[in-house]
Formats: C-alpha cells, structure tokens, sequence
C-alpha cells in the first residue's frame, strides 16, 4: 500500500472518528509580524478540541510567541534551514512528519519555499499541502538578478505540482504566488486575515499611555508598526519626518518593531538630528493599546505589501492612515480615514498630507470604525471561520477521491 493511500486511509478516520484535525503550520519563527500575528489570532479563537495546530520554524532562536503557543496546547518544531543544505532540511523535515505526525494539513507560510516544503510533504503522504501567499514581490523580483529569477521560476512550478490548495492574503498576493491568470485555477482562492476587535473597545487613558514614553501629552504623535526590513521603507519615513518636524516641531514618532535595519534606521534618525522626535518602542504586544493611546496618525510608506494587517488596525484605532497606493485597495475599509501616495512623491508632499491630519475631525467615531471592521471579511471570527470551513471542505474532498 502506498504512503498517499496510507495518509487518506488515516485521514477518512480521522473524519468518522472526528478527532482532531492536525494542522502543521510552516512559518520562518512565531515573531510578531502580520503572518504571525494572524496565525495567533486564529490558535486563540480556533476550536482546539477539534484543530491541533503545531508550528515548524526555520530558526532555534525563541521568538515572541513561541510561550503562547506552548501554553495554548501546541508545540514548537524547529526545523533549521541552510539554503545551500536543502538535503539536511529535507531529511529533517520528513523525520518531524514521522516522529510528530501523522499530520492531516502541511500549510506552508514560507512564499516562494512553499514549493520545496510541500513536495516534502506530499512525498511523506499528507492529505492536504497549502501554500499561503501572504506578500505581493512581483516588482523586486522583476528586478532581481539570473539566480533569484530562476529560483522563482523553479518554486512556483513546484508550487503549482505540489500544492492541493493555494491561499492568498489578497488579489496582489495571489498572483504573486500563484500567477496572473489565478482565478482561472479553482485551487487558488484568497483568505482574507481576520483582526480581534476585543482590545480597541477598551479604555484608554492619553496622557498615561504617552508618559509611559516621555511623550508630551500635546505633542503631534505619528505611529508606525513594521519589522526594520527593507520593505517597510524606514528611510524614506524618517525623511518624511524630518520634513513634518520643519514645520511641526512638537511632533513624535512612535516606532513599532525590531529588525537587523534597526542600527541604520537609528543612525540616520541622528544625523538628521531627530534624536528627541523618535521613538524605537521595540515589538510590543500591546499594539491596539497604543494605537489608542498614543498615535494620532498611522503612517505606512511599505515598498510592498500582501495585505498589512496593521491597517486594519489603525483602521479600527480610528486613525487617519497614510500609506503608498502600491497597497492592495482591499484594505480600504474606512474610506474617509484612508489617504493613498505614490512612493515617487516627495517627503514634503507626504509631510504636507500627514499634518493636514493634524487637526481634521473624523466624521466617524470609534465606535462606528469597529463596527464597519467587524461587518468587514477582516473580523477575526470571520476570518477563522472561513479557515476552518476551508480545512474541513477541502478534507472530506481528498477523503473522497
């Protein structure tokens, strides 16, 4: 008998038998990035008697939500990748599907990598193998050099053999993944992420919250949450700021967030002589808190994004956010909070658009923000729904073939 009739012989039990569904997550580290912070948000809310949820990390560091993930009854497994080794990392990986599985889902989170690790786990005879598209690096990747195009072009074919259903975080990060013409291939679908509204209801005290960073309690506060990575384009904010600083000096910067560009974002904040305007806060785990407490304008000018999860929570803070229109529109859920700029703008021009914020009066309250976010796909409880009714749909199909 072979290792797939195996697998869906197993599976088909497991359904009549409802046990648990197993569910191996593969993810770089459980930091508290978008991807992550997503992935937390549904083990916390997912019904655990019924989904088993471990994660395979590519790193034997700790990271922010390995404890939490301990506690709420999952493990941890690391699975170290050297990208020059992939034949260490295979073998590692098939001996975690042997000594931890058997697993019913291998749901990939790794983009391109996806592709290796899904053949993996097709070869070891797991039912269902999902790449989850959760980035859109369609222009660095037009401009990256031979190796990295023909690497690409390698990953997606494995992806599109390999994989039994692929996931997009948006339109943009679908075709990213899995090509322009997605939509005419009924495996590629998108899942939208889901945000817990339960903190932005609670009260805030301004002047408390600012204190806690030596903030003036009149000052100007611009947020920004975002891992120091090329990405999020760091350099181009702290130009943006030293103009906003020009003509608004009580204004702050609060900074959310680590990451090896940190040390270079630092000393360009000195040069400038921002040193007293900003804030390096460090990855907090009371994001929603501080949005409501401390920011009055959320500012995002990412080179690229899947679909960032953190304006969907300024959105739901009720913060005017600014951010650059290479941004899928999905995201736009308060439309008359949103303001979109091209990244070929110039500092000043962002300034100008940012302290125009300043004073300008919401025409919605927080109350109504939250409300249109949890009438929105991106409500966490619709979120996990959608996941859950995926697993189980897309089970019983590979049960029954």
């Amino acid at each position: 008998m072979s290792t797939s009739t195996i697998g869906k012989e197993n599976l088909h039990q497991n359904l009549v038998a409802q046990r648990p569904i197993r569910i191996l997550h593969v993810v770089g580290g459980m930091v508290r990035g978008g991807i992550e912070t997503w992935l937390m948000h549904i083990l916390r809310h997912i019904d655990r008697d019924r989904f088993q949820m471990d994660f395979l990390v590519h790193t034997l560091e700790p990271c922010a939500y390995d404890e939490e993930i301990r506690a709420l009854g999952s493990r941890i497994i690391p699975c170290p990748l050297q990208r020059w080794l992939p034949w260490v990392y295979a073998a590692n990986f098939k001996k975690i599907l042997r000594e931890y599985g058997p697993y019913d889902i291998v749901h990939s989170h790794v983009h391109h990598f996806s592709g290796y690790t899904l053949g993996l786990a097709k070869q070891a005879g797991v039912s269902l193998c999902i790449a989850h598209s959760h980035n859109d690096t369609s222009s660095q990747e037009a401009q990256a050099g031979l190796y990295r195009r023909l690497y690409c072009k390698l990953t997606a074919s494995w992806i599109s053999r390999h994989a039994t259903l692929g996931l997009g975080c948006s339109r943009k990060a679908a075709a990213d993944l899995f090509g322009s013409d997605w939509e005419t291939e009924p495996r590629w679908k998108i899942l939208y992420y889901g945000i817990d509204l339960t903190p932005f209801q609670d009260v805030v005290d301004p002047v408390a919250v600012r204190a806690e960073f030596g903030i003036p309690a009149d000052a100007f506060v611009i947020g920004h949450v975002g891992r120091f990575h090329p990405q999020k384009n760091h350099q181009f904010l702290i130009e943006i700021a030293a103009e906003i600083v020009k003509r608004e000096p009580k204004t702050r910067f609060l900074l959310l967030g680590e990451g090896y560009l940190q040390p270079e974002i630092a000393q360009q904040v000195a040069q400038m002589g921002l040193g007293d305007k900003v804030i390096f806060a460090g990855s907090r785990s009371d994001v929603p808190r501080l949005m409501l407490g401390a920011m009055d304008v959320f500012l995002l000018p990412s080179l690229h994004e899947g679909l960032p999860l953190v304006l969907l929570e300024a959105q739901a803070a009720g913060l005017p956010c600014i951010f650059s229109d290479v941004i899928t529109k999905e995201v736009d859920v308060l439309q008359s909070s949103i303001f979109r700029l091209s990244l070929s703008q110039s500092p000043e021009q962002w300034a100008e658009t940012v302290i125009a914020q300043k004073n300008r009066v919401s025409d919605k309250t927080r109350q109504s923000a939250l409300a249109l976010i949890k009438q929105s796909p991106f409500s966490i409880e619709t979120s996990m729904q959608n996941l859950q009714n995926i697993y189980q749909t897309q089970l019983v199909g590979e049960a029954m073939v």
